[in-house]
């Protein structure tokens, strides 16, 4: 087992309602400790580990000193305070100075000052220098160093801390382990064995541990070492249903409990067997699940239980397993706090939790993954509206760890069931042994470019013409110069003017014009509408250069074909000139 004795311990000790806890909060820098205005408030040993002048050093808040407790409880506090006064190497001693030097003071004063460690006297709730007076009256406790601090506004705290460091004497630096290992948070409801639990794997009474419900109240770190690995156990106040929390103790408890769930990287559920599972149990075990811890299920006093027989065992454990079903991975512990049965197993295997939540998997196996969990089940079809369409997966990505997040990729994200989520779920937890390990999936739809591919896609599919759309092929033949030899031409758009090629012989099958002299210069045809026969212009003789007219008018008797060319008529061009032949037939 490991405990960190090889740093120096300042305990802080006084009678009760004196502002220790107050003291330990502003030096450990966050609320560790509940603080309440009645005494009696803290019970356990609290320990914070803090930088002092360049040493490192664990500060331990302790329970009111009382000389005339009772026995039962608050002689197990007692105990506890003052087993943490026999381990310090320096005592902070703290007193009221508002209410002045009373009897239970004096007493205290005459046992600390029978110790040979280092013990400061600090006046707490000395708000202002005016009221360093108060300090005149504690000198007669018989201690040399004496300071006036506020631990509300941390006037003159660190002073005190800072000088009372400096009277620990040096130790040789030990190799220190670095971090507080894997952390686990012991939960459950109250008085179900969780510090019984912790004084077993500790191996010492490290937490009072009593009969009463509602015994621990803060959240105790204590530190061992198994098997070369590091574990912080963490001691958790019991949770109630909240509205059974009466009491602004109890809240504050339930407060702490869900903080240490927050730094805890596997979460011990402890459960009563004797009395067998409740719907609290549950609530617990799903807190942890949305809290990111990994998850074990600790069956308590299982001793107990095996004295009934077989038969209560197998029920104990249907009911269990039934009442976890939603969490159905988790590992299923029985043992018993009493006889420390069971045990041995558990920190090793809780090693292995731990290293689930820390686990990475690569963006190609989780691409492999992603294609077998669609072939062996396909994802409903997304709702658009009256119609359905069918969901797509693209790629997954893993992008936190603790606990271990995925991002997967599709098409319609809210079309996704929660049924085909747990159905992921469940086999991202086979297939790469995520046991006990919560694991968080988010949906997200695809990118921009990859959606205008996709549309494009399917427009594509979409207008692909059918039979009744494709053009006739021998239609399109017929139209087209039935002269060999002859160059194929772009086709001309309505309404602009075409120049007749010169090597191009005249087609035999369309209309000629008037015959003309030979030689003579003729003009070719004008525009025309789309798909009407041309006219052409005037024969001549071979090898005599043509030139092109101006614009000629269309025919306005020719008739386009619709079918070919829907496109509207164009616009009918101006008169043709008559040419000189005709000028003399007309006189």
């Amino acid at each position: 087992m490991y405990s960190p004795t090889h740093l120096p311990i300042v305990a802080i000790v006084g009678r009760p309602n004196v502002g220790k806890s107050t003291l330990f909060n502003r030096y450990a820098g966050r609320r560790q400790v509940l603080v309440e205005d009645q005494p009696g408030i803290t019970r356990d040993r609290i320990a914070a580990e803090i930088e002092v002048e360049g040493r490192q050093v664990l500060i331990v808040d302790t329970a009111g000193l009382d000389g005339e407790a009772d026995p039962g409880l608050y002689s197990a506090v007692q105990d506890q305070a003052w087993a943490a006064v026999s381990e310090a190497d320096a005592v902070l001693f703290v007193v009221d100075g508002q209410s002045g030097l009373i009897p239970e003071d004096e007493s205290l004063a005459r046992t600390l000052r029978q110790t040979s460690k280092p013990v400061l006297l600090a006046v707490n709730k000395v708000d202002n220098p005016n009221q360093q007076g108060r300090l005149a009256e504690f000198y007669s406790l018989g201690f040399d160093s004496i300071r006036g601090v506020s631990a509300e506004h941390a006037t003159g705290a660190w002073d005190a801390l800072e000088y009372l460091v400096e009277q620990i004497p040096e130790t040789p630096k030990q190799k220190q382990p670095e971090g507080q290992g894997i952390k686990i948070a012991i939960v459950g409801r109250p008085n179900v064995g969780k510090s019984s639990l912790v004084n077993r794997l500790v191996g010492s009474d490290r937490v009072v541990v009593s009969d009463v419900p509602g015994t621990t109240r803060d959240s105790v770190d204590t530190a061992i070492e198994h098997e070369g690995e590091r574990f912080t156990l963490i001691d958790t106040a019991g949770l109630r249903r909240p509205g059974r929390r009466n009491r602004t103790v109890e809240r504050g408890s339930a407060l702490m409990t869900v903080r240490a769930l927050e730094r805890a990287d596997v979460a011990l559920i402890a459960i009563d067997a004797g009395e067998g599972f409740s719907a609290q149990d549950a609530a617990i075990a799903n807190l942890a699940r949305e809290r990111g811890c990994a998850t074990a299920i600790l069956a308590n006093k299982w001793d107990l239980v095996e004295i009934e027989g077989s038969d209560v065992s197998k029920r104990v454990l249907d009911d269990l397993a039934r009442g976890m079903r939603f969490m159905a991975d988790a590992p299923i512990f029985r043992v018993s706090a009493k006889t420390g049965a069971g045990l041995v197993k558990v920190l090793p295997r809780l090693k292995g939790l731990a290293a689930a939540t820390q686990r990475r998997i690569s963006t190609a196996e989780l691409n492999r993954w992603l294609r077998d969990c669609v072939d062996r089940h396909q994802p409903a079809m997304a709702q658009m509206g009256p119609r359905k369409r069918l969901l797509k997966f693209f790629y997954a990505t893993q992008v936190a760890v603790s606990p271990p997040t995925f991002v997967l990729f599709c098409t319609e994200p809210e079309s996704v069931t929660t049924a085909y989520k747990r159905f992921l779920e469940n086999r991202l937890r086979e297939t790469f042994d995520f046991e006990g390990t919560p694991i968080r999936i988010h949906l997200r739809p695809r990118s921009k470019g990859e959606a205008a591919a996709h549309d494009e896609g399917d427009s594509a599919e979409r207008s692909r013409p059918n039979r009744r759309t494709r053009p006739d092929s021998r239609r399109e033949a017929k139209s087209e110069p039935a002269t060999k030899g002859a160059s194929k031409k772009p086709a001309v758009r309505s309404g602009t003017r075409a120049k007749a090629h010169p090597s191009a012989k005249p087609n035999p099958k369309t209309r000629t014009g008037p015959k003309t002299r030979a030689g003579a210069k003729t003009r070719a045809g004008a525009k025309t509408s789309a798909g009407a026969k041309t006219r052409t212009g005037p024969k001549t003789r071979t090898g005599t250069k043509t030139k092109a007219g101006p614009k000629a008018r269309a025919n306005p008797k020719t008739k386009s074909n619709p079918k070919r060319n829907p496109k509207p008529r164009a616009k009918p061009a101006a008169k043709r000139r008559p040419t000189k032949g005709q000028q003399k037939n007309r006189r």
